[in-house]
């Protein structure tokens, strides 16, 4: 079992930064490549970001390309995802996720991750 923790979420300005972060506990957190999605109102989950366990590997939504960027810790079991230039429909819960899959194609699907965090809320006023 993995038990993953979001923190950092809140009300910012359009134009402002986030950064997330999400503490994984439970097992070796190294063995997990771990992604972000986010959920809008009204709106279905949608992939944001993947780092593979090294950290060697990013994998960006269009929607996020340029303005996110998807980092981690192993020593410190925590994968971070900085926000800029944020926009109003960048408003969501954010979930962090821990999947064994390899493939970064398959970073991309909800179904892929095997662990999940409760999710923090980003809200961004325009």
């Amino acid at each position: 079992q993995v038990q993953l923790v979001e923190s950092g979420g809140g009300l910012v300005q359009a134009g402002g930064s986030l950064r997330l972060s999400c503490a994984a506990s439970g097992r070796t957190f190294s063995d997990y490549a771990m992604g972000w999605f986010r959920q809008g109102p009204g709106k279905e989950r949608e992939f944001v970001a993947a780092i593979s366990w090294s950290g060697g590997t990013r994998v960006y939504a269009d929607s996020v390309k340029g303005r996110c960027t998807i980092s981690r810790d192993n020593a410190k079991n925590t994968v971070y995802l900085q926000m800029t230039s944020l926009k109003a429909e960048d408003t969501a819960v954010y979930y962090c996720a821990a999947t064994v899959a390899s493939l970064p194609t398959t970073w991309l699907q909800g179904v892929s991750y095997n662990y999940w965090g409760q999710g923090t809320q980003v809200t961004v006023s325009s």
